[in-house]
């Protein structure tokens, strides 16, 4: 097919060229002019609450556009996406993709055969047209769309509410929103040898799955694992098993992580065995580690603190990067930090630069919070409360020390099915301005730190009621496209007043 960017605007000839596809039966045509590119559909990322027709958004060669069907947009429903089917990307200032069964051909015709009134008034219910053209031999009638006129009516433009500022002028409230869990410490826990062990979250930049591209370094210790890609630099991975004097795995583990910390400068990679949970740690709670394991030369000599969670039936082990690597290795790190620095990498991690997101899956998507609106990642409750005369999306109460905390099944929020095998489903308690609820997810999968210029606004074309998307990151490398969520908006605003009245009836019947 010939490239529809490179044909003429208007007319040669008393001629104009056409773009002609399929949806279900009806042959429809568009301008060459208003089509920058036809290509298979992409993979995309749905949008929760997403207005009729839009599939998702796509990344498409580095960019991110929504992604409608037309035949969503005529009101006959999305439909499956066949081996036959293209992605019509549209030419503008502003990129947007609709997906077709088919595409037939390019064609050209004459201006006095393109008939304009009789076929606007002939449009069938769901259509917007501006013409129609007899085509082929069969002279089979191809309706010029509207798709301008299809897409605004199917999607509202995105406007900000009063007090909903766009993503980057809403950093100070997000701080606000922190700062009032502010009178907690926040631990990242993990499991290394069936034991609890936990960082505090200020000292971890990001949580990541272990990748299969990892280089094996020769003659190295049996604590050193390698050097792996980390964003514009090598990162050396070392073993947490290794560096507290516990014994190697015996192979690596689906659930392994790397937990990327800065020591002294240096980016460094700790493979644990899973990731357990981020964690409020009452202060009163962590006690220093008693002197007769501090003296010893073991693993417990990295150990800062231990902390005394649930009740003191928890106890976890805190340590501290910088405890953890002895002199020689420490005087690597401090070589690879410099040489870091004569390059520039490890300034671009500085924190004025990036802001860090827990990223946790709904089905194949992936959405984030931000990391200071988290005040926790959890197993499931043992114990839900249901309560009377509540949105089916609102599974209940439990008690969170002392407090009652909402539980929100976030699939039924978002109109997704349920979820046939729950066992690792993960508990996100979140807390917004005037609410905390616990947010039921399929999984917490990592926690990302990303520039601040490396998030990209959702595009305007998503409809009023997916404006609790306020941000996206495109890892074009990973063909991974990560949905930016504002807490502020998983609710509406009679949800909101649902939850004020539920939070004051649980309150006078103590629960």
């Amino acid at each position: 097919m010939a490239d529809p960017a490179q044909s003429a605007a208007g007319s040669d000839d008393g001629q104009q060229r056409f773009l002609t596809f399929r949806c279900e039966t009806t042959l429809y045509a568009l301008p060459v002019e208003e089509v920058a590119e036809v290509v298979r559909t992409p993979l995309y990322a749905r949008v929760p609450h997403s207005p009729r027709g839009l599939l998702g958004i796509a990344n498409l060669r580095g960019s991110v556009l929504p992604v409608a069907s037309l035949g969503g947009l005529l009101g006959l429903g999305t439909g499956e996406i066949g081996h036959a089917s293209r992605t019509i990307v549209l030419s503008g200032s502003v990129p947007v993709a609709f997906v077709v069964d088919s595409v037939d051909a390019l064609v050209s015709i004459g201006t006095q055969h393109v008939e304009t009134t009789q076929a606007t008034i002939a449009a069938e219910p769901g259509e917007r047209l501006r013409g129609a053209f007899h085509t082929g031999t069969d002279r089979t009638v191809a309706k010029i769309l509207d798709i301008q006129g299809l897409l605004a009516t199917a999607f509202a433009p995105r406007a900000h509410p009063a007090g909903h500022a766009p993503m980057a002028t809403r950093q100070d409230a997000r701080h606000d929103i922190a700062n009032a869990a502010a009178d907690f410490h926040k631990l990242v826990s993990f499991e290394v040898a069936g034991q609890d062990y936990a960082l505090d979250l200020d000292a971890v930049l990001e949580i990541v799955t272990v990748p299969a591209g990892r280089v094996i370094v020769p003659g190295s210790e049996s604590l050193a694992l390698g050097v792996t890609r980390y964003r514009d630099t090598l990162l050396p991975l070392f073993s947490l098993r290794g560096l507290l004097g516990l014994p190697a795995a015996q192979a690596w583990q689906d659930t392994a992580k790397i937990v990327v910390v800065m020591v002294r400068g240096a980016l460094v990679g700790l493979v644990v065995d899973r990731m357990r949970a981020i964690m409020p740690a009452d202060p009163d709670l962590i006690e220093p580690t008693p002197s007769a394991l501090a003296a010893r030369i073991g693993g417990e000599a990295r150990i800062r603190a231990i902390y005394r969670g649930s009740a003191g039936q928890q106890l976890v082990s805190i340590l501290a990067p910088d405890m953890l690597f002895r002199g020689e290795i420490m005087e690597r790190l401090m070589q690879g930090r410099d040489a870091d620095q004569v390059g520039g990498g490890a300034e671009k991690h500085r924190a004025d630069e990036a802001v860090t997101f827990l990223i946790f899956r709904l089905g194949g998507d992936e959405f984030g919070l931000p990391i200071g609106v988290v005040d926790e990642v959890t197993r499931m409750p043992t114990q839900i409360t249901k309560v009377p005369n509540t949105p089916a999306f609102l599974e209940g109460v439990f008690n969170l020390r002392g407090q009652v905390v909402p539980v929100v099944d976030q699939r039924l929020r978002f109109g997704m099915a349920p979820l046939q095998d729950g066992s690792r489903r993960r508990l996100v308690v979140v807390r917004t301005a005037h609410h905390r609820a616990g947010l039921i997810v399929d999984g917490v999968t990592e926690v990302m730190r990303t520039d601040t210029d490396a998030i990209a606004d959702a595009p305007n074309l998503t409809g009023e009621a997916t404006r609790l998307v306020n941000g996206i990151v495109n890892l074009e490398q990973a063909g991974r496209i990560v949905l930016i969520l504002d807490p502020a908006e998983l609710l509406t605003r009679a949800e909101q007043g649902l939850l004020d009245a539920f939070q004051v009836e649980t309150e006078q019947a103590g629960l």
